[in-house]
């Protein structure tokens, strides 16, 4: 399975381990990613593909804008991140 512009990646390796990021750009093996708080959409993160893992395809609005190219806000990172990892541990708060 490959990793696409607007997924959401989780890092496995390096100081941002475990941390959610989307992919904004594909370069070779190389991702450019940003999570809009850590790692800015002006300045996103150069990781190799081998260590991220998939989380999901981008769904929603922000996926759109970074799949047509569009000026991406870090306020929209953010809560779309916090959106799919709220989704994620809903079940086991409860």
């Amino acid at each position: 399975m490959d990793i696409a512009k607007s997924d959401i990646v989780k890092s496995t390796a390096g100081r941002d381990e475990g941390k959610l990021f989307f992919v904004l750009a594909t370069e070779g093996e190389f991702l450019l990613l940003a999570d809009g708080k850590g790692r800015k959409a002006e300045t996103p993160k150069h990781k190799k593909c081998k260590h991220v893992v998939r989380m999901a395809s981008g769904e929603g609005a922000v996926a759109e804008k970074i799949r047509s190219n569009e000026k991406i806000t870090n306020s929209e990172l953010r809560k779309a991140i916090a959106a799919y990892s709220g989704s994620g541990n809903q079940d086991q708060e409860g």
